[in-house]
């Protein structure tokens, strides 16, 4: 039988919430090896191990700051993509949502799995003293999934008008990334949809350019060795694809630790391109959790990928044969 072509989906912060806590307990028994590195790392800096992290009682506090939740995912992340049964997937390519891009380099082997656990760790721990600004999402979409035009004009002069940026195009919803005091400001400016505007708990605003000090104390902090060519084809934040034979390592590490720090995004452009590129068999969605679901979904309905044209298509669709598979399903968990 031939393999099914997959390409797999990582995660960003905000994944790991309190419906996933105990997750290494759960799924963690391929990754033993892994994750007793990760959590000698932490102890030797006197912090706390991973394990004994995810074993807590989930509180926002602990469990949502970067430089717990940034290394917490992608361990949840590396567990799932260990668990993939490689006999019956053959991975095609691998892209992430905005932290999940760091997770996306260390599994297509553009960087090892110590080393994205290091950049990982650097970059989480960059603002743990203060972070510089906010993030807010807000849906674009009617309730049926479709795109609402009117509804994206008005975030987008608004956003325009406070002097915020867009951090980041997440299929349904647009990530508003600025200064605190303008996110508040906006937060109340938005109309209400259910419970949005949402200003994200302890989130700075990634992809935007007040993070430009951050992308130099990076550039000052990681090695640019550790870069590779991926063995696997990456998607980043633009739709750009990097591939195993012609990408240069440098350009890697630039785009990692420059633009995409610093600017918008583009979680949107990245999937459609997978799409088209790749003609998956399935999309695959590691954990924790399933938070990426809708949004993948969004995209898909957006370019009437399998003919799906609304949420209700798409909910059938994945009733009778799922065509994105989320690791955060236990059902679909098994299927894989």
């Amino acid at each position: 039988m031939s393999k099914k072509r997959i390409v797999v989906i990582c995660p960003g912060r905000g994944s790991y919430t309190r419906e996933t806590n105990n997750y290494f307990k759960q799924f963690g028994k391929l990754a033993k090896k892994e994750i007793k590195w990760m959590d000698e790392q932490r102890e030797d800096k006197g912090r706390l191990s991973l394990t004994k992290l995810d074993s807590q009682n989930f509180r926002a506090r602990t469990h949502m700051i970067g430089e717990n939740a940034s290394t917490l995912i992608y361990a949840c992340s590396l567990i799932d993509f260990l668990s993939i049964d490689k006999n019956k997937y053959e991975v095609v390519s691998i892209l992430g949502n905005s932290m999940g891009w760091y997770t996306a380099l260390a599994l297509s082997q553009a960087i090892s799995i110590e080393n994205g656990f290091d950049l990982i760790d650097t970059m989480g721990s960059m603002m743990k003293n203060d972070l510089i600004g906010a993030q807010m999402i807000y849906p674009i979409t009617k309730d049926n999934w479709q795109k609402d035009q009117k509804a994206l004009e008005v975030v987008l002069s608004e956003v325009h008008q406070a002097g915020a940026h867009i951090s980041i195009e997440l299929g349904g919803y647009v990530v508003i990334g600025g200064e605190k005091s303008t996110i508040q400001k906006l937060s109340k400016k938005l109309p209400v949809k259910e419970k949005y505007p949402l200003i994200i708990p302890y989130h700075a605003a990634f992809h935007t350019p007040l993070l430009e000090s951050i992308s130099r104390s990076a550039f000052k902090m990681i090695d640019s060795s550790i870069f590779k060519k991926p063995s696997i084809p990456l998607i980043d934040g633009r739709g750009k694809i990097w591939s195993p034979y012609s990408s240069d390592p440098i350009d890697i590490m630039e785009y990692t630790l420059d633009h995409q720090v610093q600017n918008t995004f583009d979680f949107t452009s990245s999937v459609m391109v997978a799409l088209k590129e790749y003609s998956p068999d399935k999309v695959l969605l590691l954990g924790p959790g399933n938070s990426l679901g809708g949004p993948v979904g969004q995209i898909l309905i957006e370019n009437k990928w399998l003919g799906l044209e609304s949420k209700e298509d798409f909910s059938n669709y994945q009733k009778v044969d799922p065509f994105v598979l989320s690791m955060g399903i236990i059902d679909q968990r098994k299927m894989l």
